[in-house]
Parts: structure tokens; C-alpha cells; sequence
């Protein structure tokens, strides 16, 4: 059975159990299946220059320990985001031959390349050195060919697929989290930043919760940008029915998507939209932006798509799925469809059957 190593820039820990919680995921079920794998990763999501400095440090120091150690024991080498993390999986196909596998999320081909030429060409280098690379959506396999001329050949579009065993409807799931049984629950999870259309949501209830008083938003997920956090906290200040709550772990975010009414995810750009998915999973019905992967996520009649930064798209595709009894179970059953073309188990199959591509 192959040796392999994943490389990553996400990974969770005690403090902070969802940070790259998909990642491990994914080693756990190919740990299950018999592989034997290392991981080198950073664990703390801190975003200072302090912390990037230390995390990426610790990093390199992490990988070039066991490619001085036992590079050579590795058949196969899996990093997760383009850069750092895929230049640092090439220094072992450069020394020993290991296969190169590079999985792109989104903010790899997006937001690193816009911060310089250094950074672009670093990103475009690396896609082309890998053996192959996955696209966890179709739109990033298209930014790959056109903006960085990679190969098609190279490329699989393959998520990271959702755990049935966790994400699948909870009984009594607002009693367990302590939510008012007869509001109207509208949820965001993710990280609470500018670009995850944050500010057009909250907008946007503000105008809804005129015409349902019962109507409540909640947002889970880690603070990001402490200027737009100090932001959304002076809105919650003057409004009782906008909540935030800290990152949840996989088997309660099941609960709060299960408890809501109508998940949203708002997002200027998205590479899958993962959380769609398990919100689908869960039985509830999507909201999202026509962007990214989520336009292929949520088409099909499995979601409710709405133009991007658009505070009345947005109103009006929660309150279609608000007041719409025949329109929400549509959604439930296209949306469960989804999650199981989906289905962990599968797309690890898929993975397994890429890693022995040659």
C-alpha cells in the first residue's frame, strides 16, 4: 500500500477544530482504507504578519524535517492549495520521483496570484509542475486553463464531497442548540469576512424583517478581519435578532443546518461552496451567489441562485424560499440528490483511482 504525505496550509486542532476540517477529513478516510498517511500542516488560522511568518516557518521547517528524513519513502505527495504548499510537495518529485498531486480550493488561483507577480508565477509554475491537480470546482479548472495555460489533461474537477454519517437531518435540532421553535432562521456559517457577502446578508434581513418579524439571522464562524468584525458587531448591537456565534464543530454545525430555515451563502467568489452541500445534506434549502463553483453546485433546481452583491437578489431569493412551501421541498429533495452524487465514500474512491493515474 502506497506511503503518502499531505502537504497543507489548513489543518484543525483543539483550539480550533474547523480550520481545514475537510482536509482531515479526507486523511481520516484514506486512513480507513489502508493508506499510510503523513501530515504536514498549519494548524492556526492567524492572519497577523507575526502569525503568517511563524505558521509558514514552521511549515518548511515541517517539510524539509521529513524530506531530509524520509523523502524518499513517499509514493505519493498531496498538497492541498497551490502555494506554499504545492512548491513544497515539488521538492520531492524533484529528489526522489514522488507522484505530485495538488488539490486548488479557490483563494490559491484567486486571491494569492493578485497579490504580485512573484506570487502568479510562483502559482502558474507549480500547476505546471504537478503530475496531476484537482479542481474542487468547474470554474477553477477554467481559471486554470485560461489564466495560468495549464494543461487540461492534468486536471480533474473533484471535490471533497460531504460525510452522510454527520451531515444528514438532526431531530429536535433547535431544541438541542436552544432556537426559538417558531422563528424564521436564516444562517450563514464560514469565515465572518468583507468577500463572503456578509454585509449585503445583513442588509438584506434588515429590510426582510420588516415584512416577518419572527425572522432571526444567525452567523457562525471564525472573525477573519477585526475591522469588518468591529462592523458587523456594532450591527448586532442595534439589532436583537442578528446573532454570532463562534466556529462549531462538524457534528453541531449538522445541528444548526438542520435548525434553519433557509441556508445562505452569499459569497463574492467561491471555489465549491462546501457548506451549500452540507447544508443540502441536512435538508435545508440554499441561497447562494451565481459565482464560482457555486453556480454549478447550485443549479439544477438544487438551490436558490442570486446575483452577487446584489442586496435585493438576495431579499428576494430568501423570501421566495421563506414563503414558499412547494419551492422549499423541491429544493430539499434536488438538494439531497445532490448530496449523494456527492457522497464522501465516492469522492474518495475518485481520489484513490487519481492517485494511481499515470
Amino acid at each position: 500500500m502506497e506511503k503518502i504525505l499531505v502537504i497543507s496550509t489548513m489543518y484543525p486542532s483543539d483550539k480550533h477544530p474547523s480550520f481545514g476540517i475537510f482536509v482531515k477529513n479526507q486523511v481520516e478516510a484514506l486512513r480507513e482504507r489502508g493508506y499510510s498517511v503523513e501530515v504536514a500542516a498549519v494548524k492556526n488560522p492567524g492572519a497577523t504578519l507575526l502569525a503568517l511568518f511563524l505558521k509558514y516557518t514552521l511549515l518548511v521547517a515541517q517539510v524539509v524535517f521529513l524530506l531530509l528524513l524520509k523523502g524518499k519513502s513517499y509514493d505519493i505527495v498531496h498538497a492541498h492549495y497551490v502555494y506554499p504548499s504545492g512548491k513544497l510537495a515539488l521538492l520531492f518529485k524533484k529528489m526522489f520521483r514522488s507522484r505530485v498531486i495538488i488539490t486548488a480550493h479557490g483563494g490559491d488561483l484567486d486571491k494569492m496570484p493578485a497579490k504580485g507577480n512573484f506570487f502568479f508565477r510562483q502559482t502558474k509554475q507549480v500547476l505546471s509542475g504537478a503530475d496531476a491537480i484537482i479542481a474542487v470546482g468547474e470554474k477553477l479548472k477554467d481559471d486554470m486553463i485560461n489564466r495560468f495555460n495549464t494543461d487540461k489533461t492534468k486536471i480533474t474537477v473533484l471535490n471533497m464531497g460531504v460525510d452522510r454519517d454527520v451531515f444528514k437531518p438532526v431531530n429536535d435540532a433547535r431544541k438541542r442548540i436552544g432556537l426559538n421553535p417558531s422563528a424564521l432562521v436564516v444562517l450563514y456559517a464560514g469565515n465572518l469576512i468583507r468577500a463572503k457577502g456578509i454585509a449585503e446578508l445583513i442588509s438584506a434581513c434588515h429590510h426582510l424583517k420588516k415584512k416577518h418579524p419572527d425572522l432571526e439571522l444567525h452567523l457562525v464562524g471564525p472573525e477573519k478581519e477585526p475591522s469588518f468584525s468591529q462592523q458587523i458587531k456594532t450591527d448586532i448591537s442595534q439589532s436583537e435578532y442578528i446573532h454570532c456565534h463562534p466556529p462549531q464543530n462538524q457534528q453541531t454545525l449538522a445541528e444548526w443546518l438542520s435548525a434553519a430555515d433557509v441556508f445562505v451563502l452569499p459569497s463574492h467568489m467561491e471555489g465549491f461552496g462546501l457548506v451549500a452541500l452540507e447544508a443540502m445534506a441536512c435538508h435545508t434549502p440554499v441561497v447562494g451567489s451565481d459565482v464560482g463553483g457555486l453556480s454549478y453546485l447550485l443549479r439544477d433546481g438544487a438551490g436558490v441562485l442570486v446575483e452577487p452583491g446584489s442586496i435585493q437578489s438576495l431579499m428576494q431569493g430568501i423570501e421566495s424560499v421563506l414563503t414558499n412551501q412547494t419551492l422549499q421541498n423541491e429544493l430539499i429533495s434536488n438538494g439531497e440528490r445532490k448530496a449523494q452524487s456527492y457522497h464522501e465514500a465516492k469522492m474518495v474512491g475518485e481520489l484513490i483511482d487519481l492517485y494511481h493515474q499515470k
